[in-house]
């Protein structure tokens, strides 16, 4: 090897390196930063996905229990016929309490007022003074309970039993009931 193609093999290694470092630093530098850039893109799209698959999750459920509080508030809207509760209520104990053997019953309101809440606003709360003169205590249990299961918007607020001082089998009951009654 003579000098001259030294000097060739050398210029080479040089436009070699040159050539090298022109690849990795202006083609190659540039593309890993785009893909890096890129990557931290499709990263940052693909949370907002998922926050937002998570949101459509929520909403989807939400929806639903729209969709079953509005069937239940409706469901609860028709226990409450048209009508004044005065005229309506205290046929319908009466009746009840017929169906569970009790046959003498008195049911007069003590008093009515509405709800302080405005989501209750459409809706009073009543309360009825159920009177029994003679009933037999077992019967009277079942029946308290077929009440307060079957409707679910009255509740058995006080309950006072006397004995009966004549028929001992027999026990004279008041009772106290609070519905919820939608105005209409």
């Amino acid at each position: 090897m003579n000098k001259e193609q030294t000097k060739r093999l050398i210029l080479g290694g040089f436009c070699l390196i040159g050539l090298l470092y022109v690849y990795f630093t202006f083609f190659l530098g540039p593309l890993n930063k785009s893909r890096n850039s890129i990557q931290a893109k499709i990263k940052e799209l693909q949370d907002k996905v998922a926050t937002s698959k998570a949101e459509i999750s929520n909403a989807s459920k939400l929806e639903e229990t729209a969709h079953a509080a509005t069937a239940r508030y409706d469901s609860l809207r028709a226990l409450s016929p048209d009508g004044a509760p005065i005229a309506w209520f205290p046929p319908r104990m009466k009746t009840f309490l017929a169906g569970q053997q009790i046959d003498k019953v008195t049911t007069r309101l003590e008093s009515s007022n509405a709800f302080k809440e405005k989501e209750l606003a459409a809706w009073n709360r009543y309360l009825w003074i159920i009177d029994l003169p003679q009933a037999d205590f077992e019967s009277l249990g079942k029946a308290i309970a077929l009440l307060e299961n079957s409707n679910p918007l009255l509740s058995i607020r006080k309950l006072r039993i006397y004995a009966a001082a004549d028929d001992p089998e027999m026990q004279q009951i008041v009772f106290t009931a609070a519905t919820i009654i939608d105005r209409k």
